[in-house]
């Protein structure tokens, strides 16, 4: 799948070069090419990031493991996990690792939940029977982590108070039902391609009351003010963030646990881990990067503005769409696209409230297949990129969705 995705890329990026070529744009395969090179930089840069990261936090979870806090995480979820991952035995840390990312997602604590997604990445790997297939764990883990549900999305609240906005969490509410829409999407789609049985009594055990909490977690929220609910963002964010550090640390001494080696030790991991993905983000970055500078999107974005305008559609939703056509690709073209789209629109138009909600409800779904996958080795994707892509377009027609009913 991802070498058919890979290629498929370069050839959609070639065929809309030479529309723009022939059409009297000299200049694009020159730009094609920059980009080429732009995003092989791009690669580097960010792989100098995730170094200090993975190193940092994979030092924290070997103290975490050694403590056996991950260990007891999975004890408790081992029903849940049995039914939905029955290849996981009851116990293993990997299970421990995952309800840390998920909680780390949903609190919008994204240095800390790509170093944990990684190391439940390569828990999984040891369970899986190939060295370069997906097994299921690993797709489910994967596309529950791409369209996971994110309660406190703190930086669309800072870009829309960067640009003026009256009511900076007015999109609060709208993102929480369609961030809610794509988890459920994905979570769905792999259970139709995997057979799993949802609707199983330990199942609805776990997910109904969970989403009780949820619901009664979105009511309380919807009812501070927008300057309280900034506040309490913050503080919750980086307390959480700060007393997992904490918790692992405590637990750890008062296991006895020598915390200084510990650390050493799960950061030497966090080392090899950084260095092994250099090859697949490259791969991945330059094709998006080719695919973006050849104009593919924008000639996608005026065929469906064409076509809605056929039908009599209401197009406003149209001007909100770079957003989500390129945030599959990259987080940072998907926010250069909605500070474009509040700037030319307005903040609290239309276009850019939509968008807002788009880039909160869907994720860089190429960047975690090409991290999460390449941190160990699968080239065979099998349905993981189909039903990931699925999740993000259910974000982006619930968050359309969302906001007229929402906003007009």
């Amino acid at each position: 799948m991802l070498n058919g995705l890979w290629l498929g890329f370069f050839v959609v990026a070639t065929l809309a070069a030479l529309a723009r070529w022939l059409g009297g744009d000299p200049g694009v395969f020159a730009a094609m090419v920059e980009s080429l090179f732009a995003m092989a930089k791009l690669s580097v840069e960010v792989m100098v990031l995730l170094f200090g990261t993975l190193t940092l936090w994979l030092g924290f979870l070997r103290i975490a493991e050694r403590a056996g806090l991950v260990d007891l995480l999975a004890r408790l979820l081992g029903p849940l996990f049995a039914r939905l991952m029955p290849e996981v035995p009851r116990g293993h840390p990997a299970l421990g690792l995952i309800t840390l990312n998920f909680a780390a997602n949903g609190l919008g604590l994204d240095n800390a939940a790509t170093p944990i997604g990684l190391k439940a990445m390569r828990a999984l790997q040891e369970l899986n029977p190939s060295s370069t297939t997906a097994s299921n764990a690993q797709i489910l883990f994967l596309v529950l982590n791409a369209s996971s549900l994110t309660l406190l999305p703190v930086s669309i609240f800072m870009y829309r108070a960067q640009q003026g906005a009256v009511d900076p969490t007015l999109v609060f509410l709208p993102i929480l039902l369609a961030t809610s829409a794509s988890t459920l999407v994905g979570l769905l789609s792999v259970a139709f391609m995997q057979r799993l049985k949802l609707w199983d009594p330990v199942v609805l055990g776990y997910l109904i009351p969970g989403a009780l909490l949820l619901g009664a977690g979105m009511a309380l929220l919807a009812g501070l003010s927008a300057t309280a609910l900034a506040a309490l963002s913050s503080l919750l964010g980086n307390l959480v963030l700060f007393g997992m550090i904490l918790a692992f640390v405590l637990l750890g001494a008062l296991r006895k646990v020598p915390v200084y080696e510990a650390f050493v030790e799960g950061a030497k991991e966090g080392f090899d881990v950084a260095k092994s993905l250099l090859p697949y983000l490259v791969a991945m970055l330059c094709a998006v990067g080719v695919l973006r500078a050849s104009g593919a999107l924008d000639l996608g974005l005026d065929g469906i503005r064409s076509l809605l305008e056929w039908a009599g559609w209401d197009t406003r939703f149209v001007d909100a769409l770079p957003t989500a056509l390129v945030k599959p690709f990259s987080g940072s073209a998907a926010r250069a696209m909605l500070i474009e789209t509040m700037q030319s629109h307005g903040v609290d138009s239309f276009p850019a409230l939509v968008a807002a909600t788009m880039q909160g409800s869907t994720e860089t779904t190429f960047y975690v297949l090409a991290v999460y996958f390449g941190a160990v080795g699968i080239q065979r994707a099998r349905h993981a990129v189909g039903c990931a892509l699925l999740a993000d377009l259910a974000g982006v027609l619930a968050s359309i969705g969302v906001c007229y009913w929402f906003f007009g």
